[in-house]
């Protein structure tokens, strides 16, 4: 191996990626005489350790849980030993690393665990997302395609226009509203059943857009109309203000 080749080397050095213990204690003896390839593996050394934090991610609660619920019940295997001077694989020989690539090494193990498992995590969630999103769109689509759907059109406030859609056969109905203008800060648009005067909640509008289709939750067909009101974001369990519209339900 000539100097040249040492100064190539500095990268896969930084990274414990020679190949063997002879190349290693070659470079090291070489950034013992060469200011320039030290230089260099200090800087690689911390451009590695930067980019490790980079994709590094706290571990959701939920795996760490689940981790240690599975160390409790899986039995540990016993050390490998290697006895002195005795090659180690394909004729390498075992080699004692520096305590700070032992504790990269540790380190990295643990940041790529985090980001699998929130990687795994968001899937899981946007797995779900969809399914709900696919499953209301089959739905919506059901009651407005029902033979018995009745159908009503009115004028709300701010010119915005509402359309409700009743499909008694499916006890279901559907609001469209066009134009709505924002609703406050921290404040959402929900829905509500007019139960005979008592008022049930039929959900919240999505946010964020001026036109939106909701499928009302719950039974429809006892329901005279629906109302609309200001909540604080998430909801709430009965009406906090007087409504911004009503619409009675439509008739054949």
């Amino acid at each position: 191996m000539t100097a040249g080749d040492l100064h190539t080397l500095t990268g896969a050095y930084v990274l414990d990626a020679l190949d063997t213990d002879g190349e290693r204690e070659a470079v090291e003896r070489h950034l013992a005489h060469c200011a320039a390839c030290a230089h260099e593996v200090r800087e690689l050394s911390e451009t590695a350790a930067r980019l490790g934090l980079a994709v590094a991610e706290p571990v959701a609660p939920a795996l760490r849980a689940e981790v240690l619920r599975r160390i409790a019940g899986v039995r540990q295997l016993p050390p490998v030993t290697v006895p002195s001077g005795r090659a180690l694989g394909r004729g390498r020989g075992l080699r004692r690393l520096p305590r700070w690539t032992l504790a990269a090494s540790v380190a990295g193990v643990v940041a790529l665990a985090g980001v699998a498992g929130v990687q795994y995590q968001r899937a899981e969630d946007a797995d779900r997302r969809a399914d709900r999103a696919e499953a209301g769109a089959t739905a919506v689509a059901a009651v407005l395609a029902a033979p018995d759907a009745r159908v009503s059109t009115a004028r709300l406030a701010d010119g915005a226009v509402g359309t409700l859609v009743h499909a008694p056969s499916l006890d279901r109905a559907v609001f469209a509203a066009a134009g709505m203008p924002a609703p406050p800060a921290g404040k959402v648009y929900q829905l509500w059943y007019d139960d005979a005067g008592t008022m049930r909640s039929a959900g919240l509008m999505a946010s964020g857009t001026r036109s939106s289709t909701t499928l009302l939750e719950g039974p429809a067909n006892r329901s005279a109309g629906i109302g609309i009101t200001v909540e604080p974001e998430g909801g709430s369990d009965r009406p906090t203000s007087a409504p911004v519209a009503t619409m009675a339900m439509p008739k054949v």
